[in-house]
């Protein structure tokens, strides 16, 4: 069992304290905060460890003060409805005695449908022609700054290959889309929730860059302060969060110190599986004085 599967086990592995209390970890890395993808992924379990019977279809959530890696994150479920169709739980991260997160998260009993239709997936180069050693063979690769293939090389629980390498050299995206193929560095057991929260972990990973694209600038930039402010996810159809997925995003709206983006998630046979919205926070640092009167 490799490294990596056994950091993102750990992370959604949450410790049961109470009724309706769970416990959950950070991994140990030089973050200052907590991820926002591991706190939606720990509150999801949270949450589907209160369900029998029926799996997440959607979920929405707040991000309300920054997560601190150092302690324990305690997650509260609240069973606000167990219908015949549809189940609702309410989650609280809790530390240091106040929210840092909420989330509802609505469960659906397996139906059949009258309606059955999607988006097609967009045609970009397979996961398979975005290795590290095929990216190593373009002329663009050498000069990549050291930080960003440190970022996409490092040991993580999720392997990320973007297909639009050259919005990393100032390259702008006029229509804010750009596609990352993503999945689980290891396998998972087959469990299907597990497979979700896998997902809601993964779906933070580089969605507001989408809005940076259009500007040819991206998270890495110093020049930048970016958060997640809430998050929204829909799960349509079945899916491995092992195998690789088409992460397509765009954002098609920024103002005000906000920026909205989507995403949109497929299989690589082209079936869509999950929908996701976000808002975050988009802002320039102010210099610092001395650096203004210079």
């Amino acid at each position: 069992m490799s490294k990596s599967l056994i950091d993102l086990i750990s992370i959604l592995d949450l410790e049961p304290i109470e009724v309706n209390m769970f416990r959950g970890n950070s991994p140990k890395t030089s973050w200052q905060r907590v991820f926002g993808g591991q706190v939606i992924g720990q509150a999801m379990v949270a949450a589907c460890r209160t369900v029998e019977g029926r799996l997440p279809h959607s979920l929405h959530c707040y991000f309300i003060l920054p997560g601190d890696p150092q302690i324990p994150i305690i997650y509260e479920v609240e069973r606000l409805r167990d219908g015949k169709s549809y189940s609702t739980r309410r989650v609280t991260a809790i530390q240091h005695g106040h929210a840092i997160f909420s989330i509802m998260v609505s469960f659906h009993v397996e139906e059949p449908s009258a309606f059955d239709h999607q988006d097609k997936m967009p045609d970009v180069p397979l996961p398979e022609k975005l290795t590290a050693e095929e990216i190593a063979k373009q002329p663009m690769f050498r000069d990549m700054p050291e930080f960003i293939r440190r970022y996409y090389e490092s040991d993580r629980p999720i392997e990320l290959r973007p297909v639009e390498l050259g919005r990393y050299f100032g390259q702008k995206i006029e229509d804010g889309r750009i596609h990352v193929w993503i999945r689980t560095a290891a396998k998972l057991p087959d469990d299907p929730a597990l497979h979700m929260c896998a997902l809601a972990y993964a779906s933070d990973f580089s969605l507001l860059d989408a809005s940076m694209a259009r500007y040819g600038r991206t998270l890495f930039d110093k020049r930048m302060m970016a958060a997640s402010l809430d998050h929204a996810m829909w799960f349509h159809r079945t899916f491995r969060a092992d195998e690789w997925l088409l992460y397509a995003q765009d954002s098609p709206s920024a103002l005000g110190g906000r920026s909205l983006t989507r995403g949109m998630i497929f299989k690589q046979d082209g079936t869509l599986v999950a929908s996701v919205a976000q808002e975050g926070s988009l802002r320039e640092r102010k210099p610092d004085a001395s650096q203004a009167s210079s």
